[in-house]
């Protein structure tokens, strides 16, 4: 992640004086921007070009002076003129922050894209590197906002003192916040115009239980790619007090909390466990007790080799709340990555998702025959035994012709795939890089696209 050369900030005009030097449509640019505030907006230029009558400015048809820059809280100079040169000299002078049009190294300050939903702002910068990248976020941005989030914003602000009085606990009173504008009741009664009544009535129910219950969320991270977490996982992560999360989930996923959220790391690697899954359990029970509402961040999905089972089992048996969210597995983000079907009409009917760590003989002579008829196995946790699972499918029944693909990092940037036979893998020749792999065995793994995978690549194309 990058260093920020600027520090985002909103800055108060209200009441005062913002001068902008120009008078063609750079200024007017600024002067839209600019009126939305309750700033006193005030034009100085020698000709002016633009029409300023749909906003609430002041035009003064006349070179600046430096009477006119007294008490200003910001300078804009949207003209190459000798008036803008001098206009920059007497902001810099006064101690003015200055903001020169289209010149980034010559700005104090950065006009960002805004999306206004007063008193609510989103502030999208590039620090002048790309506005126009800046203009197309900011348009996702607009889309994401209701119009009227605004007034709900206006609604929390208005309750703000009721609330320190009915909700002493801070986590609780973030609680309530969260639920005011999460909750569907809300919107609508803000747009029938009874929304301080529902508010009212939330604020009731959170005060009689303001130490707040704590729950827990086991959340699926999906492979590692922070688009696709879902947006569910998003919205949870935002309202958890402490972040509980494996080794496999990446820092972007985990950054995606709150910043003052707790992070607590519970990672297994291999021949490496930090924390027993007995210890983990309790770690969970105990927070969820202390009121805190915990994000179980889990790679992959959580009931897809992610022991979710025993960690339901011990809050069901604490009586602790918890929900389950899914995230995409691995063996799917595989199959996207190498745009192989896993099921496939007339060649595959079915998938079995199964951990080759551990496989016993019987279950060994089940995939080799499952395989066989048709099915697509994708074996988890296997890559550094890839080499004998494979011979091992191949001593119990399983075809040497069969189709493999192995897919390191799935569903990231640094993904890797490997394509080849059940029989050349039988060889090991395949040296992988490090990530977690899965193993993908049959028919219609040939249907994908390997064409840029590693090894053997040629012995799929042979039996597409």
């Amino acid at each position: 992640m990058g260093t920020l050369n600027t520090f985002p900030l909103s800055f108060k005009v209200k009441g005062r004086r913002v001068v902008i030097v120009g008078g063609g449509v750079e200024a007017l640019n600024k002067a839209r921007l600019v009126s939305k505030t309750t700033a006193l907006v005030e034009i100085y230029a020698r000709t002016v070009e633009a029409d300023f009558s749909d906003f609430p400015v002041r035009v003064h048809q006349r070179p600046p002076a430096a009477a006119d820059f007294e008490g200003a809280a910001l300078v804009f100079v949207a003209e190459e003129s000798a008036d803008g040169e001098w206009a920059k000299a007497e902001a810099r002078r006064r101690g003015i922050p200055l903001n020169v049009v289209d010149v980034p190294g010559e700005c104090d300050f950065y006009t960002p894209s805004i999306v206004e939903r007063a008193p609510l702002t989103v502030a999208v910068s590039t620090e002048g590197d790309a506005p126009v990248l800046a203009r197309l976020v900011r348009a996702q941005i607009e889309a994401l906002l209701a119009p009227g989030i605004g007034k709900i914003a206006s609604l929390a602000g208005g309750l703000r003192q009721r609330v320190e009085n009915l909700i002493p606990d801070g986590a609780a009173r973030r609680r309530f916040y969260e639920a005011l504008v999460t909750s569907p009741q809300v919107a609508p009664a803000v747009a029938a115009g009874a929304g301080k009544a529902e508010a009212e009535k939330l604020l009731a129910t959170h005060a009689a239980t303001s130490g707040g219950e704590g729950a827990v969320w086991l959340i699926g991270a999906g492979p590692g790619a922070v688009d696709l977490l879902t947006l569910r996982a998003q919205r949870l992560l935002q309202q958890a007090d402490v972040i509980v999360h494996d080794q496999l989930v990446p820092a972007d996923v985990i950054e995606m909390g709150r910043r003052d959220a707790a992070q607590i790391c519970v990672g297994k690697a291999r021949g490496h466990h930090s924390f027993s899954q007995a210890q983990i359990n309790t770690l969970l029970v105990r927070l969820a007790r202390d009121g805190k509402k915990v994000a179980r961040l889990k790679s992959g999905d959580p009931l897809v080799f992610g022991r979710a089972g025993e960690e339901i089992e011990a809050l069901r048996r604490a009586g602790v709340a918890h929900e389950i969210v899914p995230g995409i597995s691995a063996a799917l983000a595989a199959a996207a990555d190498t745009a192989t079907p896993l099921t496939l009409r007339r060649v595959s009917s079915g998938l079995v998702i199964a951990t080759a760590h551990g496989a016993e003989g019987s279950e060994l002579t089940h995939w080799a025959a499952l395989a066989q008829s048709g099915l697509t196995l994708a074996l988890y946790m296997g890559k550094a035994i890839a080499a004998e699972t494979a011979g091992r499918l191949v001593a119990h029944g399983a075809a040497p012709d069969l189709p493999v693909g192995v897919v390191v990092n799935a569903g990231r940037a640094d993904s890797r795939s490997y394509a080849a036979t059940l029989g050349a893998l039988c060889a090991g020749a395949v040296d992988f890089i490090d990530g977690p792999a899965v193993i993908l065995v049959g028919r219609a793994v040939a249907r994908g696209n390997w064409a840029g995978a590693t090894a053997a690549a040629a012995a799929l194309a042979e039996v597409a």
